[in-house]
């Protein structure tokens, strides 16, 4: 026997435009919008990446200029 997920109504405003693009993305998915809603918002709190994602994650929010690719030599290594 499963137990019931308690739910409470909310009521919230948002921004017309982003509204739209969450009703878009619920429908290309196949679901309400309240079901799409709760679940991004599971996945914002609940979501914690590990070490090495949280790293590339600051990295990349530092605006620090990564390294270029040198994709010669990148090929010339790939197909040694």
């Amino acid at each position: 026997m499963e137990t019931a997920t308690l739910r409470q109504p909310a009521s919230f405003r948002l921004n017309s435009k982003l509204l739209a693009i969450l009703k878009e993305r619920a429908k290309a998915s196949n679901r309400s919008l309240n079901n799409y809603v709760e679940s991004v918002l599971l996945d914002a709190v609940y979501f914690e990446p590990n070490e090495t994602t949280a790293v590339a994650i600051e990295e990349a929010r530092s605006g620090k200029e990564l390294e270029k690719l040198d994709l010669d030599n990148f090929k010339s290594e790939l197909f040694k």
